[in-house]
């Protein structure tokens, strides 16, 4: 059941959020700068490397630190089962549990939890899977608020570029039959060289040619590519040539072979020529394979 949140309320449900979770956490939001309140509640999560965390800001491609400080960054970076990703586009705000999810006006920002009006739509129910995709559907068999809402941050999440992650490793004991937690491993780390070298990254302004792209450490490994049914700009990935709402649409019967209107390495029409199982026309392959080492 949905509950509309302001004010006090809203700050005390997001505080929740992060208090009760035992298996994840989900943070989506253009700005973050904690609030001493929600790192106080985070640090309690400190030794769970059972609990995983997603963090995904977004805007100033060209100064990453106005979208996150580094105070933030070194602050996530101590826990042991941790992701931070960068969507360029990133204008929502979601935040959730296994529990429970919360659709607001909010950034993770300090300032906007003390001094905004601000408002969101809470929900509780299995959005973050409880590992079965156990989710609620109304009598109708319709997707509910729930589940709409979680498969589309799902999607943002998966088309996010991802800067930072650290996965936790166990070893194994009683035959198998249980694990200890052992250390962490870094398996990506973009923003610790940005943040500790800020210099190489200053005063590098976007290009005024239209032909020039400015390469950041964002945009220089964050390529574009397109749709196959609409043609709207998306991360390239021939594995994804779908925009979400497209994706939505094909998903109701997955035939890989059905024929689609463009071409996800050019954007140009391709005249029923591809599929999500051949989403580049064969005339632009060699191209394809040579920009983006397929």
């Amino acid at each position: 059941m949905a509950k509309f949140l302001t004010g006090n309320e809203l700050n005390s449900e997001l505080e929740k959020i992060l208090e009760r979770a035992d298996e994840k956490i989900v943070l989506i939001s253009p700005y973050i700068k904690l609030h001493e309140r929600y790192a106080s509640t985070l640090k309690t999560k400190l030794d769970n490397p059972n609990l995983q965390i997603i963090v995904v800001f977004g805007k100033n491609e060209e100064d990453l630190s106005k979208s996150m400080k580094q105070e933030d960054f070194m602050f996530f970076k101590k826990f042991p089962n941790i992701e931070i990703r960068y969507e360029k586009r990133l204008h929502a705000k979601y935040y959730a549990n296994e529990q429970a999810a919360i659709l607001t006006s909010m950034n993770l920002y300090s300032f906007s939890q003390d001094n905004n009006i601000e408002a969101g739509v809470m929900t509780k129910a299995t959005l973050l899977g409880n590992l079965a995709g156990n989710f609620m559907h109304n009598v109708t068999g319709e997707d509910t608020f729930d589940r709409t809402a979680y498969e589309y941050f799902d999607r943002v999440i998966e088309q996010s570029e991802l800067l930072f992650k650290n996965t936790p490793q166990f070893e194994r004991s009683m035959l198998g039959l249980s694990k200890k937690y052992t250390s962490s491993k870094i398996d990506e780390d973009k923003l610790s060289d940005f943040f500790e070298n800020r210099s190489k990254y200053d005063n590098k302004k976007r290009s005024t040619s239209q032909d020039t792209k400015k390469k950041t450490l964002v945009s220089k490994n964050k390529v574009t590519g397109y749709c196959i049914r609409t043609g709207s700009e998306i991360p390239f990935n021939i594995e994804k040539p779908l925009s979400y709402e497209a994706f939505k649409s094909w998903n109701k019967y997955s035939d890989t072979e059905y024929e689609e209107k463009y071409c996800h390495f050019s954007g140009e029409s391709s005249r029923g020529a591809t599929s999500v199982s051949k989403p580049i026309l064969k005339k632009n392959w060699r191209n394809a394979k040579k920009t983006f080492n397929l």
